[in-house]
């Protein structure tokens, strides 16, 4: 059936939403079956828009999922993402709050507001102003362990 070849290759276009089935799981992501018997990787990073920290918690096997075609080489690697195959989904992922997870400092700065998208400016002098708030605490817990209480008392001289 050599028309039926012809056509799972054709079906494997970059950028087009096709249906699958999860054929199997790792830590790093799960395996698709997409139509025409070819295979697929959906990264973990592709599965969902929120952080994820076990795959079997969004996807199980045999599960019928929509994936959208990121890349394929032309021989065996086809990168899938179901995060993406969402209607109005975009390439960019959103990001959920700072590096390494941990809370960086006093406490504060973390309910950020709307999760809307901000012009170079606006993203710009919000860090300047985190990071001005981050040196300054910074500075205080330093001067603290020192011991000294320097800058506080004008007559001390």
């Amino acid at each position: 059936m050599e028309s039926g070849e012809t056509l799972a290759e054709e079906e494997i276009v970059v950028g087009s939403v096709v249906d699958g089935v999860v054929t199997g799981i790792t830590r790093f992501g799960a395996f698709v079956l997409l139509p025409g018997g070819k295979t697929g990787l959906v990264h973990i990073s592709e599965v969902a828009d929120s952080y994820v920290n076990d795959i079997k918690d969004f996807v199980k096997e045999q599960d019928q999922v929509k994936v959208k075609i990121l890349s394929y080489d032309g021989n065996q690697k086809i990168a899938l993402s179901i995060r993406q195959a969402k209607p109005g989904a975009s390439a960019v992922r959103p990001r959920s709050g700072g590096f390494g997870g941990g809370g960086g400092g006093g406490g504060g700065g973390h309910g950020r507001g709307p999760a809307r998208p901000q012009n170079f400016e606006d993203r710009l002098a919000r860090f300047m102003k985190e990071s001005e708030d981050k040196q300054a605490d910074l500075r205080r817990h330093h001067d603290s362990r020192r011991g000294g209480h320097r800058g506080r008392g004008e007559g001390s001289l």
